[in-house]
Formats: C-alpha cells, sequence, structure tokens
C-alpha cells in the first residue's frame, strides 16, 4: 500500500508540474541583463522583452544587476527560483570568459543554467586612426612587426573584450603590440580619435560614423566570414588564418526547469526573430540574429569557455 501510495504522490506532483507548466506565464517575468542600462545588450535585451510580452500576452520585464564585469547580475540569476520567471540574458565576453578571468566566479556558468537560445552574434571591428600607414590588417601586421612594441592598442579596461580580442590577435599573428587600458570604452575612443593610441578593436555602433566621417579606419571584422552588419569590412581572418571572435548573446534560465518552459520560451523567440523589424532593430546595435536552438547554445558556451581560457592564460590577464 505504501509503495502504491508512494507511486499516486510522485503522479500527482508530476500531473501538477505538467499543468503549471502549460499555464507559463501566469504573472510577470524578469529578465536579468548584468550590463549597464542604455548598452547594447541591454537594448537588445529590452526588444527581445518587448517580444516575449507580445509573444505571450504577459508581462517580461528587464532588470539591470550591474558590477563585477557581470558577475553580481549573473549570480542573481542562478540563485533565483528555478521555475522560468526569473531569465538571463547576457553576453558571452561575461558568461564564457569570466570563469578564467576572475580567480573566483559565485556561479557555474555550465551547471547552474539550461540554455534557451543563442539570439545573435556581436562582431566587433579592427581599427587604426588615420595617420597608421595601414590599410588592411596585412598591412597592420606588417607595420607591427616591423615596429615591435610601438603600436598602442587601447581597450576599456583590463579584461575587457577589445583587450581579448586584440591579445588573440598579437598572439596569432605574432606581433606586439602595447596595451594601454581605459576606464570605459568612451575613453578608449577619445584618445583613439585624438591619436593617442593607434588601434582598437570597438563594437560596429560604437565607430561606424566615425569610420564614415574618416576619423577612423576599418581594416576588419572579428567574425570568420563577412558580416551583415558591415559586409563592405573583410574578416582579420583573411590575413590571419582561423582568427574568429563571434561574441554573442544568449538567453538562459536557472538549471533545471520544466523542459516545456524553456520550449515554449525558445518557440516564441524563434517567431519574434524571423521578424525583419526585430532583425533591424538589432543590427542597429551590431548585432546579427542567429535564433539558434538550445543545443547550438551550449555548444557556443562550452567553445568559447576553452578558446577564451587559452587566450586569458596565455596573455596572463588576471582581475581579483
Amino acid at each position: 500500500m505504501k509503495t502504491i501510495s508512494g507511486l499516486l504522490v510522485v503522479l500527482a506532483l508530476a500531473a501538477a508540474s505538467a499543468a503549471w507548466a502549460q499555464d507559463y506565464p501566469n504573472r510577470p517575468v524578469t529578465i536579468i541583463v548584468p550590463q549597464a542600462a542604455g548598452g547594447a545588450n541591454d537594448i537588445l535585451g529590452r526588444i527581445l522583452a518587448q517580444e516575449l510580452s507580445r509573444g505571450f500576452g504577459q508581462q517580461f520585464v528587464v532588470e539591470n544587476r550591474v558590477g563585477a564585469n557581470g558577475n553580481i547580475g549573473t549570480q542573481a540569476a542562478a540563485k533565483a527560483a528555478r521555475d522560468g520567471y526569473t531569465l538571463l540574458f547576457t553576453i558571452s565576453a561575461a558568461h564564457a570568459v569570466n570563469p578564467t578571468l576572475y580567480a573566483k566566479v559565485p556561479f557555474d556558468p555550465v551547471k547552474d543554467f539550461d540554455p534557451i537560445m543563442l539570439v545573435a552574434t556581436v562582431p566587433f571591428l579592427l581599427v587604426v586612426h588615420p595617420a597608421v600607414p595601414a590599410s588592411s590588417t596585412q598591412e597592420l601586421i606588417a607595420l607591427a612587426k616591423a615596429r615591435p612594441g610601438e603600436l598602442a592598442y587601447g581597450s576599456s579596461g583590463n579584461g575587457a573584450t577589445n583587450h581579448l580580442l586584440a591579445e588573440m590577435l598579437k598572439s596569432m599573428a605574432g606581433i606586439d603590440m602595447l596595451h594601454v587600458p581605459y576606464k570605459g570604452v568612451a575613453a578608449a575612443l577619445t584618445d583613439m580619435l585624438g591619436g593617442r593610441v593607434q588601434v582598437a578593436f570597438a563594437s560596429v555602433p560604437s565607430v561606424k560614423s566615425h569610420v564614415r566621417d574618416g576619423k577612423l579606419r576599418a581594416l576588419g571584422i572579428s567574425t570568420l566570414k563577412r558580416s551583415s552588419v558591415a559586409p563592405e569590412v573583410p574578416p582579420v581572418a583573411d590575413a590571419v588564418a582561423g582568427y574568429n571572435a563571434d561574441f554573442w548573446v544568449g538567453l538562459f534560465t536557472g538549471a533545471g526547469t520544466s523542459g516545456e518552459v524553456t520550449t515554449k520560451l525558445h518557440g516564441v523567440l524563434v517567431k519574434a526573430l524571423a521578424g525583419a523589424d526585430v532583425r533591424e532593430r538589432m543590427a542597429a546595435q551590431g548585432a546579427e540574429v542567429v535564433g539558434g536552438t538550445p543545443a547550438e547554445l551550449a555548444a557556443a558556451l562550452k567553445a568559447d569557455i576553452a578558446k577564451w581560457a587559452r587566450v586569458v592564460k596565455d596573455a596572463r590577464i588576471t582581475i581579483d
């Protein structure tokens, strides 16, 4: 009798769980964005929130939890209830890089989260000041080899995305450039425009107008192939075989969330990202829509953890 009673309890709980998942969402859902309001990832997250709200007829709200290069918001998402009512929308630079960049992080990027969708990729441009006598990535590499340590490249801080991109280029191309870290993108670009640093990697929206006006020169893009967000710029990989830094933005939920919930979320996003308006709004933020499966996001995360761990260790980059 006890065995039958126990089985009935299990079946009742399973039925209740299935009914709950079918009813999802029946209250507002929070999307934690572990980056600051107003930035590209925040804007992309708000586009997703609008589309999810429209698709489900329920409110999805972005909550910015900033600090520690994304670790604070990611930790909050990892500790939230695993019920699909707290989601994480983050960038690979935080989710895949921080576990190696920091001596200790308060979350496990794989074990603490279930992937929902690799939403888009966000390429970076390799740019130089017009005074630099190089009109291609090949010519920049030749110049750096002829003048080792003389060219300075700017970044938005130690361990930042553009720092990692430049260090990977240095390693793969066998060149030496001086790293000049700044406190944020704005300060780095100001000195770049003034010619105080000669080279940088930067997001497409942040430098597009400067390239158009001739204040900066775009030599390459970080994707393996040409990107729709800057189709006129050749890949850095044309000069450095295998160079590929396809940073992505992805949506996660807590590990162990009902599969029915994640399937519903993925299905609504697939429909939303198929719309031309959504793609155009994301492209304005330098993002190229992918709309991949949960398995594709899991694979991208695993590959990036390994790739950026090598870059961080080879360049001896650490953040306490």
